[in-house]
């Protein structure tokens, strides 16, 4: 049975975590919120803007949908591929590396937890540094295809064309408002049509990388959520696995979230300055 659930703000509530992780073995599932300190914004923080990300269907059943998303996509890769760890990724993966974190699941698909270090990683929605044809499902990397888009489409020079609006949107992509031109790249292998190799919404999770995500979840005795609002199923389900097995929830979240009545201890608070905060307390240094 979890504890009833309990929401601070004050220095001590990271002593509280610590006091719950200390000898225990425990596992992250971390979403948008761990990444906004590397410029990434979310969805749904108490200060995102509003956004309506790419369909699943939309995308697959309208080229012009797809020329819509890779114009905005190739705007927003020139900062999305060139994000850098957070003090929040370098703390969890210090950790893996004394031996005190199982893993990390994320909702993210920026690459950060990688790039910081972190090892045992599953990264639950995909990676946008590839791409995948959606006909013969062959995979390449993100930065070739980028420079074939920039050869296709010269007069979007720097990436903005005149006049763009280029703001940073949360799954990578940017807000680009003249895209009816933009000449799409094609699998070099068939021809066929490119994504990025990660999971849309409406989309499914492949069921092995679901499991792999279990896999991480079973031998945990607290899963600690950091920075996602919980919205989807695709994370919440691992929080009502643990709560249905007796175990403890732990999440570190600025504003509410799905799961907070599920929570033996909720934190409102930032995810960079938590985690820096619990390293040094399970370390000492």
């Amino acid at each position: 049975m979890t504890a009833t659930p309990t929401r601070e703000t004050e220095p001590v509530a990271v002593a509280r975590l610590a006091s719950l992780l200390r000898g225990r073995r425990w596992t992250v599932l971390s979403g948008a919120g761990a990444s906004t300190d590397s410029g990434i914004p979310d969805y749904r923080g108490p200060t995102s803007a509003r956004a309506t990300p790419m369909q699943f269907g939309e995308f697959v059943g309208s080229r012009a949908a797809q020329q819509r998303y890779w114009a905005r996509s190739y705007v927003g890769w020139r900062r999305i591929g060139t994000a850098r760890p957070n003090a929040g990724h370098l703390a969890l993966a210090g950790l893996e590396r004394d031996g005190l974190l199982h893993g990390v699941i994320t909702q993210n698909v920026d690459g950060l937890h990688a790039a910081a270090g972190s090892r045992n990683v599953v990264a639950l929605h995909g990676e946008i540094a590839m791409v995948a044809c959606l006909d013969c499902g062959s995979r390449t990397s993100r930065r070739s295809v980028q420079d074939r888009l920039a050869r296709l489409n010269p007069s979007v020079a720097g990436g903005v064309a005149p006049g763009a609006s280029a703001a940073l949107r949360p799954d990578g992509d940017a807000v680009v408002e003249d895209w009816h031109d933009f000449v799409l790249a094609s699998c070099l292998d068939c021809g066929g049509r490119l994504k990025p190799d990660v999971v849309f919404f409406g989309e499914s999770v492949p069921k092995p990388r679901v499991e792999r995500a279990y896999a991480l979840v079973e031998p945990a005795d607290v899963l600690v959520v950091v920075g996602s609002s919980l919205t989807v199923m695709s994370g919440l389900r691992f929080v009502r696995h643990q709560v249905k097995c007796g175990r403890d929830v732990v999440i570190v979240n600025r504003g509410p979230t799905r799961g907070d009545e599920l929570a033996t201890i909720k934190l409102d608070a930032g995810c960079s300055e938590t985690l820096t905060g619990l390293r040094v307390a399970l370390t000492g240094g």
